[in-house]
């Protein structure tokens, strides 16, 4: 058995499905199931027997505690954080609560029953640390990618709070020999993404006819991950990771954000035409967030190197699947704009459907 935290979330739900329809080995999965956490994501795995969710958080030590010492787990995959950088910037309180307080319980409860294994499990025992490529900064255009061995310097306070869990981690490898590995994905794309992101907010704001909310000029550049994958890439990880590693993950994609929004409008005249007009009529800039960060970008060629890993997709046939996804999905998306999704939309965007993520 594995135990995955956030698995209710966009990537974790992602990874647990992925898991559990390539193999048989179950999966425990704890999500506190705040606002961008849905169930409805797992309804597939509702009478698999292999899938076990549990609703909690993982700030709380004795549940984190019984969970280990009742299914002891060969394995933690930590995805569970707040993610999105605008929330941070309206309130950071959360996400050192999350991605910083959150990491050190699960780490101490993690040292405490990998002390306490048989020898043989206790060297199988693995720790892997979601991480994002945003803990490096910004770079400029011409900057090489971030390596793994780039300089922390985050930007916002989601950022930090995510570079103050990678430091967590390194550290309780390095005096306590737990065995941790910490992946540094670039933007991740694909289904079941929460509508506060840039792609999927765009898809479901084109779709309603709304504005298509731009920050600044529209050229900030990421580099953008298919979700699928992220987690091929981390099952890659998981199995021949070596202890104490960082292993950066991207797609290979620098794309900016104004070409994100273009092609989206495209591929929506292709595939739901609108009778008022070409979508790209809807793009509208809006006033840039604080800390914008210009440019992100991974050197993904360590994963390559030592692990053979590399994206089955390239943009255009992730996007596509992605628009497509969204498409036909019209209920999970109305089922997770909820009236607290709304009313955090009116707070931060005084009432406009705007949000981008990183």
């Amino acid at each position: 058995m594995i135990l995955v935290t956030g698995g209710a979330g966009f990537i974790g739900a992602n990874f647990v499905l992925d898991w559990l329809a390539g193999g048989d080995e179950a999966v425990l999965n704890l999500d506190a199931l705040t606002y961008a956490g849905n169930l409805e994501t797992l309804a597939s795995l509702e009478r698999n027997a292999a899938h076990r969710f549990i609703h909690g958080d993982i700030c709380d030590r004795a549940l984190v505690d019984g969970l280990l010492a009742e299914h002891r787990p060969r394995a933690i995959i930590h995805f569970a954080a707040e993610s999105h950088v605008d929330r941070s910037i309206h309130g950071p309180g959360t996400f050192v609560r999350t991605n910083v307080e959150g990491t050190f319980t699960l780490l101490e409860a993690a040292r405490t029953y990998w002390s306490g294994l048989p020898a043989d499990d206790r060297e199988a025992f693995r720790f892997l640390h979601v991480s994002t490529d945003e803990v490096y900064g910004s770079l400029g255009p011409q900057d090489p990618p971030f390596a793994e061995t780039k300089t922390y310097e985050p930007n916002s306070p989601y950022s930090a709070s995510k570079a103050a869990s990678d430091h967590l981690v390194r550290a309780w490898h390095h005096t306590y020999g737990l065995p941790v590995l910490t992946t540094n994905c670039s933007n991740n794309y694909g289904p079941y993404q929460f509508p506060e992101k840039l792609i999927p907010l765009m898809i479901v704001n084109a779709l309603a006819g709304k504005p298509l909310p731009v920050y600044g000029d529209g050229l900030n550049v990421r580099d953008w991950l298919y979700v699928g994958d992220h987690c091929s890439a981390i099952r890659e990880v998981l199995a021949r990771g070596r202890p104490g590693e960082t292993y950066n993950i991207g797609g290979w994609n620098e794309i900016a954000n104004i070409d994100i929004v273009r092609t989206l409008c495209r591929l929506l005249d292709e595939m739901r035409p609108d009778p008022a007009g070409p979508h790209e009529r809807l793009i509208s800039y809006v006033k840039d967030r604080p800390g914008h960060d210009r440019r992100y970008a991974i050197d993904a060629r360590k994963i390559e190197r030592e692990l053979g890993w590399k994206p089955a997709e390239t943009f255009e046939t992730g996007i596509r699947k992605t628009v497509r996804w969204y498409l036909d999905n019209p209920g999970w998306i109305a089922n997770v704009q909820s009236g607290a999704y709304r009313d955090w939309v009116a707070t931060q965007y005084g009432g406009s459907d705007a949000g981008q993520g990183a």
